[in-house]
């Protein structure tokens, strides 16, 4: 991952453009994630582009223990006073991740403060992963199992991980990401 600032050859030919402060500030937060764990990738397919990239979560242990599951993040000039938009690009059997890749993750929406930043989300994902939250469901059949049938949700989990049919849902593989 390049973390390089974006200072090219514009300032050379005098037409620089003036960084913004949620460029300023998200270049910082990107540069201050040298050290994520190797469950972690981040991509940015536009090295110049800090606004939009794509963070690859390979859990190593609880339930989706070994899967690759592929998010994107989308940051508005109004960082770090709005959240990143976060979607999770897969479908993706879990009570906090809506079939649509919505994700149920409170400083996401609520509890989101400009001193919270790109770190604070990655973790929260990670948390989201080793520990899913029936209480605060997006996935509302997901949750019902997870709280009344663990042995069932962890049965439902595997199988859609492996590409699997959960209530006339298909989902991917994960392990061939």
């Amino acid at each position: 991952m390049s973390l390089k600032k974006k200072q090219g050859g514009a300032a050379s030919s005098g037409n620089s453009k003036k960084q913004s402060a949620a460029e300023i500030r998200l270049q910082k937060d990107v540069a201050d994630l040298s050290g994520l764990p190797k469950t972690m990738v981040m991509d940015f397919p536009d090295p110049n582009d800090f606004f939009n990239f794509f963070l690859r979560v390979t859990p190593d242990e609880g339930f989706y223990r070994g899967g690759t599951f592929k998010f994107s993040f989308k940051i508005n000039t109004n960082y770090p006073h709005d959240p990143p938009k976060v979607l999770c690009t897969q479908k993706i059997y879990h009570p906090n991740i809506d079939l649509e890749g919505n994700v149920c993750l409170n400083i996401l929406r609520e509890d989101w403060k400009p001193v919270l930043n790109i770190n604070s989300v990655l973790v929260g994902l990670q948390y989201l992963f080793l520990e899913p939250n029936a209480d605060d469901p997006l996935n509302k059949d997901a949750a019902e199992v997870l709280r009344k049938q663990r042995n069932v949700f962890e049965s439902n989990v595997n199988k859609s991980m492996r590409g699997g049919t959960i209530n006339g849902v298909v989902f991917e593989n994960v392990f061939a990401n």
